[in-house]
């Protein structure tokens, strides 16, 4: 049975959020076409995560650097490596993953850069090797669902988002295959084409979910 993980950055409702109805969308089709396939969601407001702070940062420099087995780090740096280290483990068993996020001051919520901080642990999702990095999650397809209140495709706003710049960039390090992104934009700027800007964003997000559904069968 394959396995989704869709990973929800936004403290809205689903009744108030653009991105979630658009996601809910996108996982309504790709389950129609995968019926059997396994959904987790997982809302990144609401779990237990590791932060890079000055603990973190010691301990996988001494496991990772220095080789020093888990059991003999303190305990505030054991606890949260092994934290890191689930997350990241959970990570792998899944086949497939949906991001929804929106733009917040150009980029995304600080809760998903967290959670991908989480996701970096040499020997488990990548390494290093003579021949520069190699990620581990090879085989596995992700893709983005990001909403806007701004237009940065075009205008003097072009070029400036970075959170769906940063996440194709981090999970194709991580190996995983990156669909192209399901956009929806100007919110702020259209108030009155909002219904129109979800129409056509649910439009792309049912052909991307038919697409990474039959990717399945490839």
């Amino acid at each position: 049975m394959k396995k989704l993980l869709y990973i929800t950055a936004n403290p809205k409702s689903l009744e108030k959020s653009k991105g979630l109805q658009i996601g809910e969308t996108f996982i309504e089709t790709f389950q129609a076409e995968l019926p059997d396939v396994e959904i987790t969601r997982l809302d990144l407001f609401n779990i237990d995560m590791p932060a890079m702070d000055a603990e973190l940062v010691s301990a996988r420099a001494k496991v990772g650097g220095y080789g020093v087995p888990i059991d003999q780090l303190e305990e505030g740096e054991r606890v949260k490596l092994s934290k890191m280290h689930a997350l990241a483990e959970d990570f792998k068993s899944y086949d497939f993953y949906v991001f929804v996020s929106p733009v917040w001051n150009l980029g995304s919520p600080a809760v998903l850069k967290a959670y991908l901080d989480n996701l970096f642990v040499h020997g488990k999702t990548f390494a290093f090797t003579p021949n520069g990095p190699k990620g581990y999650l090879t085989g596995k397809k992700g893709i983005h669902i990001q909403t806007r209140g701004g237009v940065y495709d075009q205008g003097p706003m072009k070029g400036l988002e970075s959170g769906d710049r940063y996440l194709q960039i981090a999970l194709n390090f991580l190996g995983i295959s990156m669909m192209d992104s399901v956009i929806a934009e100007g919110f702020d700027h259209y108030p009155k084409q909002i219904p129109e800007i979800i129409a056509k964003a649910k439009e792309k997000a049912v052909l991307a979910a038919k697409k990474m559904a039959r990717s399945n069968y490839e």
